[in-house]
């Protein structure tokens, strides 16, 4: 006969293979799980934002098979994360995290649908998934809009029209059916705008989109329960970052409640235990019926603002290594069982916190009666995300006991699929299907650990997606060159990311082919600081390079021109602070007859100048970086030498413009400082008969 102690141990272990024993169990936590008192609200899915920006630049030009896996492990139905919503940032000339996304709408005559590569990851989303849902909104817009003021509300009615061609030119073009449209990511709304452009979406047979309002915080809630045809003009309160709470105002109005933006959070097992926590914990604290991460895949530069903020990582479009991170399979837990339209069971009938730490949420699709029940107990520092502050809390093992009634009495069993996240040197377990669970007497019981998540669900139709293991990951290749020729007309080249102003494919003289221009005249209506330097700046490459060779042909144009033009290396960093960018820049200014060399891209820091005898047509700058010296070159001569700065050590490698006007490049080329050493030094030794300025020194 078995003793108390061991007869425990013996049930837990029994337990712990979700088999259900009635005799072993305490029944001290049980959750009902029962709608006959009627239905939570609606829930409207999980989604993954592209944009706010440029997070998915590096994405496009991936090698086919790794492409169509990785765009298979984002949105293909019961595959991988298998996405309800894609949101993308409608471009808009202008820094937005990460890089700079094109407008549709460069001036207010100039209107082209072929630019940038949201259309073209909207298309493939909804070839893997006719029913995904999608979302625009914009982070920043072109300086027209704004007619001299950093505001897009001056004049309503043109932002209005200039958004709902935005949303016409997908239809048109693409095939594509906007489904939700927002205001300005994260800056003031304004409530005659949303009005403005409710009617104008009406009276352009829109009417099927609808607005979420207002992309920031929950302040709009307070003018929506006193301003009726503000509540009739909009559909949805989106917030960003609630940290799973909302408020009672926004309880109060009625309106579906969404965390519009949220996650942001560096993408390992903590990253994945933060997108578990909340995608439960928006709905049973705060009521939100959609959870969107920004970002849906980090698919930007190492040492770009919020590297690997994203569902996944793929960052090496050279080598094709990708890698699929812990929220791809957290995600998979609510994706693969539920679908927008179904609905949240009430709390306390099926939405709830355990008693021991960690949540519950139910969801049915009232038709057919399905059930699907997900459960996380993430543990406090395992799912901290990088905004707000988490309250500390305790999760600890235990027994939860979920008992089915009303229209769910009739089911016998549930399928099981369970995720454990491992810390600490732990393995991890990701969306692993476990055997089926029997409900006896109306109920199952699961012994819950920490850090763990269970789906149970009568939808049968749930996979783990394979594929093979990507490539092996590679540094960025040297040698480099891109002539630019085999692109289309108004896209963006691969590799280059844009920083500040916008760059685009267009065809050159007869004798270049394709070339790229810098086409931003004006400072847009930005959404962050990085437009006010008044330069413009497009990186590549490694930020770990430190002695290279980059070389470019440049011109100036006569009309809307940029004054001056530059190569750089050795450039810091990007984004919202690209403004205060320091390395190596090397300014020629053709219609001065001058060159500039500056420690900044702001131009504050010049380490030295001089007369150039550039050419009025193109001009071929060179820039060789070497551990003790520096040289410049022009149209194949030495144009100086000098010592290198004390910093920045390593960087990227950069051209851009000053200011922002139209300026031409092409047949960008990198190259390790051995190589372009080999290509240069003739011309140094020949400006230079006596003695060279510093002696080359190679690493192995």
């Amino acid at each position: 006969m078995l003793s108390d102690s061991m007869m425990f141990v013996s049930c837990w272990a029994v337990i712990l293979m979700i088999v259900f024993l009635p005799e072993c169990v305490s029944l001290d936590n049980v959750y009902n799980v029962n709608d006959t008192a009627g239905y939570g609200r609606r829930f409207d899915g999980i989604g993954g934002l592209s944009g706010g920006g440029a997070t998915s630049k590096l994405l496009m030009n991936y090698p086919e098979q790794q492409l169509n896996e990785i765009l298979d492990y984002l949105f293909k139905p019961n595959y991988g994360a298998s996405l309800h919503i894609l949101k993308v940032e409608i471009g808009g000339d202008s820094q937005s995290t990460d890089g700079t996304e094109s407008s549709h709408m460069h001036e207010s005559w100039d209107e082209n649908y072929r630019r940038g590569y949201e259309w073209w990851l909207m298309v493939e989303a909804k070839k893997r998934n006719p029913d995904i849902l999608l979302y625009g909104l914009p982070w920043a817009f072109p300086g027209w809009i704004g007619n001299g003021t950093n505001s897009p509300y001056n004049t309503p009615s043109i932002t209005a029209d200039y958004i709902a061609r935005w949303i016409a030119g997908a239809k048109n073009y693409y095939g594509l059916q906007l489904d939700y449209i927002g205001i300005w990511n994260e800056r003031n709304y304004d409530i005659t705008y949303i009005k403005t452009l409710r009617k104008t979406l009406d009276q352009r047979g829109m009417n099927h989109v609808q607005i979420v309002a207002a992309d920031g915080g929950w302040g709009i809630a307070d003018d929506v329960l006193k301003d009726p045809q503000l509540a009739a003009s909009m559909d949805y309160i989106g917030t960003h970052y609630p940290g799973t709470f909302s408020t009672p105002s926004a309880v109060k109005t009625d309106k579906q409640l969404w965390a519009s933006e949220d996650y942001s959070t560096f993408n390992d097992n903590t990253g994945g235990g933060c997108w578990a926590r909340i995608l439960n914990q928006n709905y049973v604290n705060g009521y939100m019926t959609a959870t969107i991460s920004w970002n849906l895949i980090a698919s930007y530069y190492a040492n770009l603002p919020f590297y690997r903020d994203g569902l996944m990582t793929a960052v090496e479009p050279w080598s094709g290594n990708y890698i699929i991170e812990a929220p791809i399979w957290v995600s998979a837990h609510t994706t693969q069982f539920t679908q927008p339209g179904w609905r949240y069971l009430p709390h306390g009938n099926g939405v709830g916190k355990l008693a021991s730490g960690g949540s519950y949420v139910s969801l049915t699709n009232i038709s057919q009666q399905s059930l699907t029940i997900v459960i996380e107990t993430m543990s406090h520092n395992h799912s901290i995300c990088i905004r707000p502050p988490l309250a500390k809390y305790d999760v600890s093992p235990q027994n939860a006991t979920f008992k089915l009634s009303g229209s769910f009495a009739y089911v016998t069993s549930l399928n099981v699929w369970y995720t454990k996240i491992g810390f600490d040197g732990n393995p991890s377990t990701f969306f692993k299907e476990m055997p089926q669970i029997d409900v006896v007497n109306g109920a199952v019981t699961l012994s819950l650990g920490v850090d763990e998540m269970y789906t149970l669900t009568t939808v049968s139709t749930g996979q783990k997606g394979t594929a093979p293991d990507p490539p092996p990951s590679e540094p960025f290749p040297l040698p480099y060159k891109d002539n630019f020729d085999n692109y289309e007309v108004n896209s963006e080249p691969y590799n280059l990311a844009q920083q500040v102003g916008v760059w685009e494919v267009v065809q050159g003289d007869a004798d270049r082919g394709g070339i790229i221009r810098q086409v931003v005249v004006q400072e847009p209506v930005h959404w962050c600081a990085a437009e006010t330097g008044n330069r413009t700046l497009n990186i590549i490459g490694s930020p770990n390079w430190t002695d290279i060779y980059v070389q470019c042909d440049v011109r100036t144009v006569t009309v809307s021109a940029a004054r001056g033009v530059f190569v750089a290396a050795r450039v810091s960093q990007g984004g919202c602070q690209a403004a205060d960018t320091r390395g190596i820049f090397l300014y020629i200014y053709p219609s001065q007859q001058r060159y500039v060399l500056t420690n900044d891209l702001g131009g504050k820091t010049v380490l030295k100048s001089g007369l150039a005898q550039t050419s009025s047509d193109w001009n071929t700058l060179g820039l060789l970086i070497q551990s003790n010296g520096i040289t410049g070159m022009l149209n194949n001569e030495t144009l100086f030498t000098t010592s290198v700065p004390q910093g920045p050590k390593s960087g990227f490698v950069g051209v851009g413009t000053d200011p922002y006007g139209i300026a031409e490049f092409d047949n960008l080329e990198i190259m390790s400082n051995r190589d372009g050493w080999a290509r240069i030094s003739d011309s140094v030794k020949r400006n230079n008969p006596e003695t060279l300025y510093f002696r080359p020194q190679f690493k192995p």
